[in-house]
């Protein structure tokens, strides 16, 4: 069989990676991937038709900004699909670019379209559900209670389990050791974690660091832990060249991808809190018990227009599994370093607060279940058997 896959960065590059080797072990016969994807699925084989961090952006304003050289890319992979005529198409989240690419390849062929991550239609805009089912035919869920709003509008679509329940965790002893290289021994640990894509990086570093320096003003003995993603390390590295020397910078570049998979998941189960951009980080934080804070920031347009939408209480993934308001979270103009000191300091001296909610999370995304990118194999296969 022939899939074509879209992901547009790292988390959906994992959650394509996941799928392939779901997809392996359900078929005997080996299958063919291509499409647009990162490091994690070209590991495994896959063939992406150029640099996935291309179609990495996220925000009104940053999405305007590159509207020109973003819908030659639409055009570009919708025609690809096309041509290679595949058993499936499957996107991978990033709906501003994948749902466009997917309407057009639905305009112009019968090819089963398949997405994986449903939109978030419960926290804003519920009526891009509606939409979305004129040109895809299936969605899979990585949250419990989101099935229900796909399936009312006309798509088919299963819950499937979030990816993060089989990521491994590190050891008590990696923990320590990860302590006693960077020689921290029982001082407060707090990881600085500004996001995977470049224009949330941009936006949260300073903020994030303005945060954490007033903590270290109140709490000297506090090191700051900002584990980069490969994808952004050189900017990242850029925007915090003249940080504090305190700061110890987990550069992904040093070593290879496996060693530093294995550093960064140390230094989250190491870690005594954390200061995080909103996104699924927080179900990996989650994973590790480590206490968090969220706070995500975007531009002054998309900012207006955004919060005229959003429909919950809370965008915090950990908050809407577990259904609680247990991780603080400062979204849009709350975004602020008094705000985010605040919480954080509230978290070192009570950091048992958010335990409940974290392990409540695990459990409902599928904890000790079948793997979600088998399950997430099974659901496409199921589908296209079922003749769509």
């Amino acid at each position: 069989m022939k899939f074509f896959m879209i992901a547009g960065e790292p988390s959906g590059d994992r959650l394509g990676a996941a799928l392939i080797k779901g997809f392996d072990k359900l078929l005997a016969s080996p299958q063919n991937f291509i499409g647009i994807g990162g490091a994690h699925m070209i590991g495994l084989g896959f063939e992406s038709q150029f640099p996935m961090e291309d179609i990495s952006i996220m925000g009104v304003g940053e999405i305007l900004s590159r509207y020109f050289f973003l819908k030659k890319r639409i055009a570009q992979t919708a025609k690809a699909v096309l041509e290679a005529k595949p058993d499936a198409l499957i996107t991978i989240d990033l709906p501003e670019f994948n749902l466009r690419v997917a309407e057009i390849v639905s305009k112009n062929s019968a090819i089963p379209i398949i997405h994986y991550v449903a939109p978030t239609v419960w926290a804003w805009r519920p009526k891009r559900a509606e939409k979305m089912a004129r040109f895809v035919d299936h969605v899979l869920a990585l949250l419990p209670f989101e099935p229900p709003y796909m399936t009312s509008v006309g798509m088919s679509c299963d819950f499937v389990g979030h990816p993060v329940v089989e990521e491994p965790v590190a050891s008590l002893s990696a923990a320590k050791a990860f302590r006693e290289s960077y020689s921290l021994g029982d001082v407060p640990v707090i990881l600085c974690l500004p996001g995977s894509r470049s224009s949330e990086i941009a936006r949260l570093t300073p903020i994030f660091k303005k945060t954490l320096q007033k903590i270290k003003e109140q709490k000297p003995e506090v090191r700051v832990v900002l584990p980069a993603a490969a994808e952004v390390v050189s900017q990242q590295r850029a925007l915090t060249y003249d940080w504090d020397e305190d700061i110890i910078f987990l550069d992904p570049r040093d070593q290879s991808p496996e060693q530093a998979l294995a550093l960064k998941r140390a230094a989250f189960r190491a870690a005594d809190g954390a200061l995080a951009a909103s996104g699924t980080v927080s179900l990996e934080l989650a994973a590790n018990q480590t206490p968090m804070v969220i706070g995500y920031d975007m531009g002054w347009f998309s900012r207006q227009i955004i919060g005229r939408l959003v429909t919950t209480n809370t965008v915090t993934l950990v908050n809407l599994v577990s259904e609680t308001l247990d991780v603080p979270e400062f979204i849009g103009s709350q975004c602020k370093s008094v705000n985010l000191e605040k919480a954080l300091l509230e978290i070192l001296a009570v950091p048992d607060r958010q335990l409940k909610a974290m392990n409540e999370t695990m459990n409902r995304l599928g904890k000790g279940a079948t793997r979600p990118g088998e399950r997430a194999a099974s659901s496409i296969l199921n589908f296209i058997d079922q003749g769509n």
